[in-house]
């Protein structure tokens, strides 16, 4: 499968560039978003049925993801998974009508689930090789990749071209240098490759526990991302220019401190890191809702975003390392559950403020940085894992 002898350095960098592939081509597919909706004449609620249809792919293709990982191994999916997926985000920019725009977006939702499947477990994979945390470096590539992506893309809305052109001048290309990163993978162990499937893995208490605690954290990230805007201009005052800093805010420390996150985990372990990142993010958008005064409420969505931060990637690499004969199938049905809040958490946090105002509505999010707290105790590794407690 490689023409070179790979080592943990290399096989890092190789699934780094896988992360930052697949956050480069969110990042640029939702910064030509509203061209699309413009080249297309749709309407918001038009618009949402193709948004609606990534889910749908995505939650769909965990089904296959999982399984299929286990039986080809982590190595042998990711680069045609990664390839496919680059290729895929083009087809929504030459959508010329909605039935075609929805069945391109499922397609790229359901390619995109294999990628993502694969290359965590693969990031398990180097990790265990290291010895040491890298998980959350990983993620913090994957939000590299996406302000990339988003740069690509407002760079070429500025220069007036399509979202046909932005998208197949990110995905070619990334399409092409998958094929070198492939090279440096770690060859699939033997535990992951057999000539028979693997038996499926059971949705026992502990994985829909993870997934439950994925969830929580996702809320958290898809609320901020819609509404930390909205609440800073609506409910705060602030003019648009310092309303929109508090998304950028709440992002640049989430990118942050993913790329702390590995010293931590080693230093901590990855309960009391989960513990802690919980406390952290509770106290911070509590904080900026109870002082409603605008510098505060940005420095409390910097400290939602760093506590945030840490999580998702700890409850992916336990899940990975929970069943090594099937990771992929245990990071598929923690991620099954887990995006689930990413696409639900802004309608939960819509529809709560319709009822009880977009303040009170925001400590939802919250509340389940405190539940994370809470049951961060479930990550404790085997006796025989290497972080300490």
């Amino acid at each position: 499968m490689t023409t070179t002898t790979p080592n943990p350095t290399n096989a890092r960098r190789a699934v780094s560039y896988f992360f930052i592939l697949l956050g480069t081509t969110s990042g640029a597919w939702a910064a030509r978003i509203p061209a699309v909706k413009h080249t297309l004449h749709l309407t918001d609620g038009q618009l949402s049925y193709g948004l609606l249809a990534i889910a749908i792919g995505l939650v769909t293709g965990m089904r296959i993801a999982g399984p299929l990982t286990d039986r080809l191994g982590s190595a042998r999916l990711i680069t045609p998974a990664a390839i496919a997926t680059s290729l895929a985000v083009i087809l929504p920019g030459y959508a010329p009508n909605l039935p075609t725009l929805i069945t391109t977006l499922f397609l790229y939702g359901f390619i995109n689930a294999s990628l993502d499947v694969s290359m965590n477990a693969h990031g398990v994979e180097v990790e265990r090789a290291h010895g040491r945390p890298i998980m959350s470096s990983l993620h913090g590539m994957f939000s590299i990749g996406n302000l990339l992506g988003a740069a690509i893309g407002g760079l070429f809305a500025w220069l007036d071209l399509s979202a046909g052109t932005t998208l197949a001048a990110v995905g070619i290309p990334l399409a092409i240098l998958s094929l070198h990163a492939r090279r440096h993978l770690l060859p699939t162990p033997p535990t992951t490759h057999t000539t028979t499937r693997p038996h499926r893995a059971p949705w026992n208490g502990w994985i829909i526990l993870m997934g439950i605690v994925a969830f929580a954290g996702l809320v958290g990230e898809g609320a901020a991302n819609d509404w930390t805007a909205v609440y800073l201009f609506e409910d705060l005052d602030a003019p648009q220019g310092i309303a929109a800093l508090g998304f950028a805010v709440f992002a640049t420390a989430m990118t942050i401190g993913r790329f702390a996150g590995d010293h931590l985990a080693q230093r901590l372990g990855p309960v009391r890191l989960v513990r802690y990142s919980g406390v952290i993010a509770t106290l911070g958008l509590t904080t900026a809702l109870l002082i409603a005064r605008v510098p505060v409420a940005i420095a409390g969505f910097a400290l939602f975003g760093l506590g945030l931060a840490t999580i998702v990637p700890q409850v992916f690499s336990a899940a990975g390392n929970h069943d090594p004969a099937r990771a992929g199938q245990s990071i598929a049905q923690v991620a099954t559950v887990g995006y689930a809040g990413l696409v639900a958490g802004p309608a939960i946090i819509g529809g709560a403020a319709e009822l009880i105002g977009l303040p009170a509505a925001l400590a939802i999010p919250a509340l389940l940085a405190a539940f994370m707290a809470a049951t961060a105790g479930a990550l404790r590794p085997p006796a025989s894992g290497r972080h300490p407690r």
